[in-house]
Order: structure tokens, then sequence, then C-alpha cells
């Protein structure tokens, strides 16, 4: 077998249809474009969501929500995945040593989920569900509380509208 000799098998290889030449090919004179209009002409296009200078769905519909900057600096690592970071001392450096958590991210959440938390472990800097604090805690360890980060305070509507 040399390689200018190798074909696909049998039927792998459909022939490319031919419009557009006459009747007995099931697509002649109008080559499956149909009868008049834009799209059965050459060069017969419009944009996607265009409906014919009907206002389109995309604009009538109205913007709702947005998408947080922060989520992909965020990492979730499951509670049964903590035995794999090898020290009994844990915060977000040592996560991303272990591979748990991407080089990007800016914090970390223990969740519980996978196997029996595999030892004592003292969390440092990083978030807990309920669950999994308590499963750290039950297996000897402890969560070391996290500050929340303030956020600016609303003003009244009637503070906003005088400045």
């Amino acid at each position: 077998m040399e390689l200018n000799t190798i074909k696909p098998g049998a039927g792998a290889r459909k022939n490319r249809r031919r419009v557009g030449r006459g009747i007995g090919s099931g697509l002649g004179k109008t080559a499956g474009r149909g009868h008049k209009g834009q799209k059965s002409r050459a060069g017969g296009f419009h944009k996607v969501g265009f409906e014919g200078g009907q206002m389109p769905l995309q604009r009538r519909l109205p913007k709702r929500g947005f998408l947080a900057t922060t989520i992909r600096k965020a990492a979730e690592v499951r509670s049964g995945d903590l035995s794999k970071v090898g020290a009994n001392a844990i915060d977000l450096e040592g996560l991303k040593k272990a591979g748990l958590v991407p080089a990007p991210a800016t914090r970390a959440k223990i969740i519980l989920a996978g196997a029996d938390v595999g030892g004592k472990f003292k969390l440092t800097g990083i978030h807990a569900s309920k669950g999994a604090k308590a499963a750290i805690e039950k297996a000897g360890g402890s969560v070391a509380e996290v500050a929340a980060v303030e956020r600016p305070k609303k003003l009244p509507k009637k503070q906003a509208a005088a400045k």
C-alpha cells in the first residue's frame, strides 16, 4: 500500500449535488431556490435577524441582566479534593500549587462535595459553604473567617436626586 493509492471506503463520500442541470436531476430550473425574491437571486443576502424592516426581535425585547466581571476570578473546590494539597494549613496559594484552582483566580470557595474530608485542615483566606465548614470542623479542622468586601452604600433617592 502506498500513500497515493489510499481512498476512502465505498459510500463514505457522497458526490456533491449539481444544481441547475435539468429536470432529471430534481434540482433543475430554479436550482432549489424557489421562485423570485431576494434569496433566489445571486448575491441575495440580508443580515442575520433582519425582518424586512420590521423592528427585529432582539431590539423589541428589553435588555436584562449583566455578567459580573469577577466571575472568572472565583473558583470552587470540592471538599473531597482538599487532601490533594498535601499540607494541613491551606490557603489560596496552596490550592493553586496543587492545581485545584486556576492561576488567575483571586478567591476560592470550598463546597461540600465528593468524599468526606481527608484530615484536619486549617483554612485561611478561603470561603467555605455551611456544609463544607461543618464537615471540616467535624474532622477536627478549622475555617478562619474571611473579611467581607465592603461595597459602597446606595444613597436614598431624595439625596441622589439632589446631587
